[in-house]
This record gives structure tokens, sequence and C-alpha cells, in this order.
């Protein structure tokens, strides 16, 4: 008979004495509890192996458990807009803990009601009405439900290399097939156009598009920044074909190119207006997106069609009540033009003097994007920078792009310290070590290129749609085998392609086909 020993294990219960030092307390341990209990990926990153933890900020300044000074070029990926802890949103989310934290779901809650009435007030065109949410993603689902739902159509048209979010409806709106893949299949529906194209976003038009949903600037895609009229060619083509235009400005809004919202540069007015990250002031997390009141009435007969328990609490309005009023008082929109500008100047200064280390320098306000001859370059330049004080990060979608993105409120005397630092950097990279970085990174693209091309070509063949004269392609399709052993064709390669294909009807698409483009 089998005996089997009881666990008597019991898992310890960590506590902390709040107050005095259990900040340091909890910092101890930092390293080790986010190994082990958010992410194993934590014992690479660069705070990992010095064992920095954040400690206190304020101002564009942090600082680590060790006193250590950083630099915040990176402003939390455009959270710290106003800077960090700035007086004026903290007082305002200390006043509100005493009165009301989170709101009851059913009184009225009056710091939603009086955001959405400043939101309003500072939108362009004729926005009105704001659903307010906890994210960026989740801002832009709700943006996207929207449009369908006024529009009562299913295609989304959005761009390559673009990031609106990771939740299955974002991410299908995404245009990076790294953050795609592992989750297919996505939503149906979207389409990814070359950013800047307006003539491939047109031939991607069918009937049965409800909106194009775009950024201003893409920033993860590598702070790309289309051709001057590119928005206003876009918003002159949707109302052309009478379907919406959604702008994700989570990351442009809120002052950080130069203009209150990215889209003022052109004199475009959106449908719908996604905002999230520097709108809670660096303070508390909130999201919001904006519509007309026209399509808002979609949402009368059933205004819980779309809602969130924690979007629009009072403590988030609150914060982002004062950020914006910070905005507004400090003239920080108008600032970032001229530091960003400031910023462009001395960056393109050491782009001419280090032609072999610096491909690019694009951006608009305090949204620049440093482009690097190699990822490796890159990476190296980013940790010497860590190491003597001054953060930065790369951009998810193009990895030799440098990302710089620091409060509004950074001077030229911070500014001067940064590309001090950064030249000092690069003067202590010989020709040698260049070389051979910049070798490392063209032996990886050559092996990537090799491996592309030994991959077994698949076979296919071209047929005419006879509704649009669009030349399709049709996916090779497995050939199965019959019960007696021979071989059968499958039916979508007897039938030809659907009738149905980019037609607009009801019915599926002719699945195996992809389009090709306009003749």
């Amino acid at each position: 008979m089998a005996v089997y020993r009881k666990d008597i294990r019991v898992k310890r219960f960590p506590v902390v004495e709040r107050g005095g030092d259990h900040y340091e307390d909890i910092a101890a341990k930092a390293l080790d509890n986010s190994i082990n209990h958010l992410n194993h990926c934590y014992k690479s990153k660069l705070c990992g192996a010095e064992g920095a933890v954040e400690f206190r900020d304020g101002g564009v300044y942090t600082y680590d458990n060790h006193g250590k000074r950083y630099l915040d070029c990176l402003g939390g990926y455009g959270i710290f807009n106003v800077g960090h802890r700035h007086p004026k949103v903290i007082n305002a989310v200390k006043a509100q803990l005493d009165q009301v934290c989170l709101h009851s779901q059913d009184l009225l809650n009056p710091w939603a009601a009086h955001l959405a009435s400043q939101l309003a007030a500072i939108a362009p065109g004729d926005l009105q009405y704001s659903f307010l949410c906890n994210s960026g993603t989740e801002a832009v689902e709700g943006a996207i439900k929207l449009a369908r739902l006024y529009t009562k159509k299913t295609e989304i048209i959005s761009t390559k290399n673009a990031y609106h979010g990771v939740s299955m409806g974002a991410l299908s709106a995404t245009g990076r097939d790294v953050f795609r893949k592992p989750f297919e299949p996505l939503l149906n529906g979207f389409t990814h156009v070359p950013f800047g194209d307006i003539e491939a976003m047109e031939a991607a038009i069918t009937e049965d598009t409800a909106a194009v949903i775009l950024e201003p600037i893409q920033g993860e895609g590598g702070i790309n920044v289309p051709a001057p009229g590119y928005l206003r060619k876009v918003r002159q083509l949707t109302k052309k074909h009478g379907i919406l235009l959604i702008l994700d400005e989570v990351q442009t809004g809120m002052g950080r190119t130069g203009r209150m919202f990215a889209c003022e540069h052109e004199g475009v007015v959106p449908d719908i207006l996604c905002l999230a990250k520097a709108l809670g002031g660096g303070v508390m997390p909130i999201g919001c997106f904006m519509s007309t009141s026209k399509i808002w009435k979609v949402l009368e007969p059933n205004p819980s069609i779309h809602n969130s328990t924690f979007g629009g609490n009072p403590l988030a309005c609150t914060a982002a009540s004062a950020c914006i009023e910070v905005l507004l008082e400090e003239h920080l929109p108008a600032r970032a033009a001229v530091m960003g500008n400031y910023f462009m100047r001395k960056f393109n200064e050491l782009k001419e003097k280090y032609p072999n280390h610096i491909a690019d320098i694009r951006g608009r306000g305090l949204l620049i994007g440093l482009e690097w001859t190699s990822k490796e370059l890159r990476e190296k330049v980013q940790v010497e920078l860590f190491h003597r004080g001054v953060l930065v990060a790369a951009t998810m979608n193009a990895n030799r792009t440098m990302r710089i993105e620091p409060p509004l409120i950074i001077t030229e005397s911070q500014i001067n310290l940064m590309i001090d630092t950064l030249e000092g950097i690069i003067s202590e990279i010989d020709d040698a070590e260049l070389v051979e970085l910049n070798a490392t990174a063209a032996d990886e693209i050559k092996a990537s290129k090799k491996a592309k091309a030994d991959a077994p070509k698949p076979r296919r063949r071209r047929v005419a749609c006879p509704r649009y004269g669009m030349k399709l392609v049709l996916a090779p399709v497995k050939k199965g085998k019959k019960k007696d052993g021979t071989k059968k064709k499958a039916d979508k390669e007897k039938s030809g392609p659907s009738k149905n294909a980019k037609s607009g009807k009801k019915g599926k698409k002719g699945a195996g086909y992809k389009s090709k483009g306009r003749k």
C-alpha cells in the first residue's frame, strides 16, 4: 500500500512595516522579487545588472536606491510631460484622497464630468464627448468598437510598423509581426499599408471599411514623421469615402510635439481621438477616446455597451485635470517646440561630426529618434548612457533607433548635459570597434537574407477579379489524400477565387487570396 507524505511546507507571506525605512526594505529585495514573481528577464535588464531600483524622482530627474541621479530623457515612454511629481498634480490627488477615492458607479462622478468638459475645450474641432478608461490600449480598443458600431462596417485600415497596444483588438491594428504572430488568429478585417503612402491607403479601401487608424507620428515604429501634408490627405481621403478617421495620440498628445495634439500641425480634426500616457500628469493612469456628438449618439440606446469599472475614477480624473491646467499655465506645448528645435540642432551637429555612427535624426517637438548605423552600436551607446546617468530606450519596432522623450520642462543646460555625455561616449568608440559593431550587424542581416532565400518557395498562380480588375494571388493549398491513397485537389483550387473577395458583399472573402493592388 502506497503511503503519501503530506506536504507541510507553508508559504511565507512577506510583510513590511510601513513608515520609516519601509521603502528601503522593499527596494533591497526588488531585484529578487522582480525575477521570481514579475518577469525572469529582469535579471538581464540594465537596472538589474546595476542593482538599481527607482527610489525617488522629481522634475526631470530620477534617483536610484544608491543615490545615483539620472537625467530622464525617456520620460516613461511619454508619461512625464509635466515632469516627475509636479506639485500641482500631486497636491490635487492628495486633496482628493480626503474626499472620494473611487466612485460608487451609481451617483454622478463630478471629476469625470469636469475633466470631460476640459478635454472638450482643448480638443480640436467638434470633439465633444469622452469615454474615460485606464490606458492607451483601452482607448484604442474602445475607438475601434465605436467606429464599427457607428458605421455598421467591420474593416479597419492601419499602417505597417504601427503600435496601438497589445489587447486583441489593439494588437490587430498594430503593424508588426513580432507582436502579432504569437497570438494569431487575431480579429478579422484589419489591413496594414505602408505609413506615408496615401495611394496604398486608397487602394485598401473597400465597401466594408469602417475607419482608418493612424498615429500622426509613429512612435514605436522608430519616430517616423510623415511627409508634410500626409495627414491632411488622409483626412480628405476618409471624407471622400465616408469612413472614419481615428487618430492615436496616446504618445503624441498633451503637448509632446509642440502643439497640444500633433494633428493640429496640419489643422486636421479626427472623428475619434485616443489619449493616455501623459494625460495622468505622471501621477495616475488614465486614458480616453473622444468623438463628436453625432457619432456618440450611437451609444444612446445602450450607454453601458462599453464600460470600465475603474475608468474615470476621481483620483485619475483630478490628476488629469491638474495636468491639463499645468500644460496651459506653463505653456509647455510651446516649450516643447522650442526645446525640441534646440535638441535637433545639437543632434544634427553630432551627426555631421560622426556620420559613421549616427544615420539619421528625425522627430517633432520633444519626440525625437536617433537612428544609429547598427543595433549593436545603439545598444552600446544606450548602456553607456545609463552608466553615466542618462535614461533613454530603443523604439519597439525599429531596433537601431533610440528615442529621446524627456519631460517638456527640460532646460537648455540639461540638454547640453545629455549632448556632452553622448558625444563623450561616441568619441571613445574608435574606428576598429565601430567596424566590428557594424560588421556584426551586417552578418546578422546577411544570415537573415540567406535564411529567407533558402526557404522553399510556395507555388502560386495569379487570377483576375472581374469586379475590380485586381490581380489576386492564390496561396498554395495542401493536397490531401483520398481514402484509397490517391491525391485529390483542394476544393478552393478547383473553384477559383470567391466572387465575394474584396466586393464588400456579405459572405466570406476568398480564403487564400491576397490583394496585390489595383492595375
